[in-house]
């Protein structure tokens, strides 16, 4: 058994993938607090209002726990053992405990002296106890929870984890849940196991989840596959996608397809000059667009506008992480090359956009990829009666959508249209659990709804009109159902006679 289980997996691991380097994409994680950052060296990093330089990490392992010294460094935190003697003595109730704020006999000048003189966070938490005149008369519950809570305030302890499906949805719906369309980790999971991802497929998906879902299918897929991402606008969003820090040979079969072209696609006039000649502002592009987009014109507008109002009030801290996330290979040639350098090097890149975009096309004129996942804040209706052409029979498809009746309506249409059979509108509920001894319970705060998945399979659509020879055995099926009726009216009135 041991033998199976190390057989060799699609792709063999780096070996050193378990190691932090320079120029990877990490996540920092603070007790339940998660930011996604690049390595660089001499590069100041702001998080959970501590600031500090991720040059120490460089060759640890993942998984790896840091505190936070003097001129912003980080060391590598020592376990030990914590329980203590002062830590022992409980009471048995805390009902004669007045918290009048007198109970500490340190001030915060005395808090902030210690800080001063480089003493570190565990051994302020420990004075804290010490100087506290109501420390010991806490029940035992009571004393895990003030030295938890001291911890957070004056120990800065952070984690550096991999970038991961699981942590990178769970950070951009606890941070920005706007940017994904308030889609929960547990709906993305679903979508996954729903989609049937898996190595070697060929995809299709259309997202405005900041490549979250994207990343999502390519973490899974293993750079094995192909993927077409269909985009609206100037080009596809990919933030959330470059924060899983993906090898360049998982883009290998990535391709991107501009949304404006797939009904010239579908009616078979798409041709390489109508890449060339693509408009490149936006007001000429809503002009030019085809059917699909002008049925999604409106949709788009109020979409937008919903989708913008929740981030608005997010700190420049939290922006951050996206602007580092963004490619940065980009911008390069603005800032160190000439205006004529620049000008080269964005005609090659138009150009190898153009090849991408070819090459993405003669994929979806086959018509025969094996999923469609579709997770946009625009109307999933228009989307999925275009886009399920391109999937082949007996393959899945999934639909996310924040809301539930544009997915009811979408159901209807799909029964209407037929080629589809399991359609089911699902939603999720999920509840957290605190467990603990003797205090295990479902925890108080819980998430209100994590949106809605319509999920279904193609199948082949039915061409009995087309054959004269199933059209005559239906019409003795009919015949011979139109029969029995007539006599079983001729036996009621013998029985009444």
């Amino acid at each position: 058994m041991e033998g199976s289980e190390e057989l060799p997996g699609p792709q063999p691991p780096h070996p050193g993938d378990h190691r932090i380097r320079d120029g990877d994409f990490v996540v920092l994680k603070r007790e339940d607090v998660f930011k996604a950052v690049q390595v660089q060296r001499r590069k100041k990093v702001t998080f959970e209002k501590q600031w500090f330089y991720l040059d120490n990490v460089i060759g640890h392992s993942y998984g790896t726990t840091f505190e936070v010294t003097n001129g912003g460094s980080l060391q590598p935190k020592k376990k030990k053992e914590e329980p203590t003697s002062e830590t022992k003595e409980a009471g048995t109730d805390n009902r004669n405990i007045i918290d009048d704020g007198k109970s500490q006999k340190l001030t915060q000048d005395d808090i902030k002296a210690l800080k001063d003189k480089g003493i570190k966070g565990e051994e302020i938490v420990q004075q804290l106890i010490e100087n506290s005149t109501t420390f010991r008369d806490k029940t035992e519950f009571a004393q895990d929870k003030y030295i938890k809570k001291k911890k957070k305030k004056y120990e800065a302890v952070i984690t550096v984890v991999k970038p991961s499906t699981r942590i990178l949805s769970i950070m951009y719906y606890a941070r920005e849940p706007g940017k994904i369309n308030h889609m929960r980790y547990d709906t993305l999971a679903q979508m996954l196991t729903l989609g049937n991802v898996r190595a070697g497929n060929k995809m299709i998906v259309m997202e405005t989840c900041a490549g979250l879902v994207l990343g999502a299918i390519m973490e899974r897929m293993g750079g094995f596959g192909s993927i077409i991402q269909l985009y609206p606008g100037g080009g596809p969003v990919r933030a959330a996608t470059a924060c899983f820090g993906f090898p360049k040979s998982f883009l290998s079969g990535l391709y991107e397809f501009p949304l404006n072209k797939v009904d010239s696609l579908l009616n078979g006039t798409f041709s390489a000059e109508m890449l060339s000649s693509e408009p490149k502002d936006s007001a000429s592009v809503e002009e030019s667009n085809g059917t699909l987009e002008e049925k999604q014109t409106s949709e788009q507008e109020t979409e937008d506008s919903m989708a913008e109002a929740p981030e608005s009030h997010h700190p420049p801290e939290q922006e951050t992480m996206e602007i580092v996330s963004q490619e940065p290979e980009y911008k390069e040639p603005k800032e160190r090359g000439s205006k004529k350098d620049y000008v080269q090097e964005k005609q090659r890149r138009q150009e190898e956009q153009r090849k991408r975009h070819l090459e993405a096309a003669a994929l979806l004129s086959e018509r025969n990829s094996d999923g469609l996942i579709v997770a946009s804040r625009f109307h999933p209706t228009p989307l999925l009666l275009s886009l399920l052409d391109f999937v082949a029979p007996s393959r899945p498809f999934v639909v996310y959508c924040q809301y539930k009746e544009p997915l009811l309506e979408c159901y209807t249409k799909l029964r209407e249209r037929g080629g589809v059979i399991n359609l089911r509108l699902s939603e999720t509920w999920l509840r957290n659990y605190q467990v603990l001894p003797d205090r295990s319970h479902p925890k108080l705060l819980m998430s209100g709804g994590g949106g809605y998945l319509l999920s279904g399979f193609t199948v082949a659509m039915d061409n009995l009109k087309a054959d004269p020879s199933l059209k005559s055995n239906a019409s003795t099926l009919e015949s011979h159902k139109t029969e029995e009726p007539a006599a079983k009216k001729r036996k009621c009135p013998e029985s009444d006679s």
